[in-house]
């Protein structure tokens, strides 16, 4: 297995100055800006704040941002604190501790505590550690990679995952609607009940010393069909709206909500997956609780419904499962990169 440097351990090293490895491309730092500073602004676009209540809202803020601040989402906020008190006590364990929950990506097992490896052409790395697992179907989860510490870990992210579930319900029927579809739908397209796994990635992102130099988590749309995330208030996350990057503000009790690409394609596109990114500070620790809720890998063909092609507006995206559709972004992200490297040695 391969030893990886954690994030964490480079962090509490005292180092002054970051690895190269963590520096961002020339085009990339021009962007990256004082986290406290850009949530303070109260100019230019914001993300919406839904409440899901109102079905109309859900579907417009789709249909233009593809993100949004959930509130009235209807999980109990006593449950999202002990979530969130479990990850962050998982995660202020000693670091050999979590290493006994590694993950090994080299030989596919991805499931368990992990850094982002250097596989991509410009071998660059992200500022942050994660944890990620299967958490429903309560059948396909494997607790024995769940952590045993704390105690409340296992109870409180089952209990968590089975009101996601629900929610994910919710949210699919009020897009189907928005497309003037059956309400069960988008629902039955991405696997039912049965077949849609919930892969969450808690994202640790410890104090960083340059944070103008580095990312937490590159740019990058989820390949989901929705993304259900919480987070310890500390600001981070960035959208790419209209040709800016912004902050997401920090809304107490709500559940930030992604588009992925998966419902991007079967809408046509009327449904956006926005590109986004993390920020990190040399202040605070942040963490993030993403929930993917995702199609399986190969059962289902993904492609825009036939109610969405027209003469006018024809499919925008080819017949791909998930796993292809997975492949192609990989491929795409390589052959950018080895361009912007080819340019950077010009």
């Amino acid at each position: 297995m391969v030893e990886v440097e954690r994030v964490e351990s480079l962090a509490k090293s005292g180092i002054k100055s970051i690895p190269k490895e963590y520096i961002r491309p020339k085009e990339e730092l021009e962007s990256i800006n004082d986290v406290f500073q850009e949530e303070k602004k109260e100019d230019g676009p914001q993300v919406p704040t839904i409440d899901l209540q109102n079905i109309q809202g859900a579907q417009k803020a789709s249909m233009d941002w593809g993100v949004m601040h959930l509130i009235n989402h209807g999980i109990p906020v006593d449950l999202m604190e002990r979530v969130k008190k479990a990850g962050e006590e998982f995660f202020g364990l000693p670091v050999e501790e979590k290493e006994k929950y590694a993950n090994d990506q080299a030989t596919g097992k991805i499931q368990g505590y992990g850094s982002k490896l250097a596989n991509n052409a410009s071998g660059q790395l992200e500022w942050e550690d994660y944890f990620f697992h299967l958490v429903y179907p309560e059948d396909k989860r494997d607790l024995s990679l769940w952590p045993k510490t704390p105690s409340d870990y296992i109870e409180a992210t089952s209990e968590y995952a089975k009101c996601l579930r629900l929610l994910a319900t919710k949210v699919f029927k009020a897009l189907s609607i928005g497309l003037g579809l059956e309400p069960d739908r988008l629902e039955k397209e991405v696997g039912g009940l049965e077949e849609l796994l919930l892969q969450m990635k808690i994202n640790y992102y410890p104090k960083c010393p340059q944070p103008e130099l580095a990312l937490g988590v590159e740019a990058h749309t989820d390949v989901s069909a929705l993304t259900f995330i919480l987070h310890n208030m500390v600001p981070g996350l960035q959208l790419f709206y209209q040709g800016k990057w912004v902050i997401a503000k920090c809304v107490p009790d709500s559940i930030v909500m992604h588009i992925g690409d998966t419902l991007e394609i079967l809408s046509n596109g009327k449904y956006k997956s926005i590109l986004h990114r993390g920020l990190v500070n040399k202040e605070k620790v942040r963490i993030s609780w993403a929930v993917f809720c995702e199609p399986p890998k190969d059962k289902i063909l993904l492609k825009p419904l036939p109610e969405m092609v027209s003469v006018e507006t024809p499919a925008k995206f080819p017949p791909r499962t998930f796993a292809q559709h997975i492949e192609h972004k990989l491929f795409r992200n390589k052959q950018e990169e080895l361009v912007t490297k080819k340019k950077d040695q010009v």
